[in-house]
């Protein structure tokens, strides 16, 4: 019973890295661009000004943006 608790947590364990590859993750230096980045996606993605808007797109928050069709 124990081997087979701890085979299915190494497929679960080794799935998961998989994902992780797969999504490039563990590609980004950090997960926040800058202070301001973390400070808007903590608390002020509530009320969202235009200035929050025009930082965002200059410091690149969100990466790429794929149009949708």
């Amino acid at each position: 019973m124990k081997k087979l608790v701890l085979i299915i947590a190494m497929g679960i364990f080794l799935a998961g890295c998989a994902g992780v590859k797969q999504s490039e993750y563990m590609e980004h230096n950090s997960h926040y661009k800058t202070w301001s980045h973390l400070g808007f996606s903590w608390w002020g993605f509530k009320n969202v000004t235009d200035k929050a808007a025009e930082t965002s797109t200059a410091e690149k928050w969100w990466g790429i943006s794929y149009a949708r069709h």
